[in-house]
């Protein structure tokens, strides 16, 4: 079983594109779409290839098909937050608002940044002198940033 009835639409955000779809069901930080909503709610559908968006196919092991299908009260239902793990979706959810933001699949963020420097930026040090990056450039560094929230 998929899970408790959805209680109200949930908002996918699939690469900039919203839906909201009402017959969505949540388990935890899980969606599932009845696959008929697959389409219209993400933009992917499941062919005998695979899981495809235009000329893009991303086949499906038997493992990976039976981890993202279930059969349910008559109907299929595709689970789209593991799909999104896949192909390395980066995902965040507020569950108040019922809503799922998927970015762009890896294969298109991780090529962004290959390659590329850093930008240029100035930051204090532990006894507040300011270092910027373009001093070290060339150098080996180890970078470490973090929040107290």
């Amino acid at each position: 079983m998929v899970g408790p009835a959805a209680e109200s639409s949930v908002t996918l955000i699939v690469e900039g594109n919203g839906a909201a779809d009402s017959r969505a069901q949540v388990q935890g930080d899980t969606v599932w779409l009845p696959l008929g909503d697959l389409l219209p709610a993400t933009g992917w559908e499941l062919k005998p290839e695979g899981v495809c968006r235009g000329e893009t196919c991303v086949p499906l092991s038997s493992s990976q098909r039976a981890a993202m299908l279930r059969e349910q009260q008559a109907s299929t239902w595709f689970n789209f937050s593991e799909f999104a793990r896949l192909i390395e979706e980066p995902v965040a959810v507020d569950h108040e608002a019922r809503t799922w933001y998927f970015g762009p699949p890896g294969w298109e963020w991780k090529s962004w940044s290959a390659g590329k420097a850093a930008p240029d930026f100035t930051a204090p040090d532990l006894k507040g002198q300011l270092h910027s990056l373009h001093e070290i450039r060339g150098k080996k560094v180890f970078l470490l940033f973090w929040a107290s929230w």
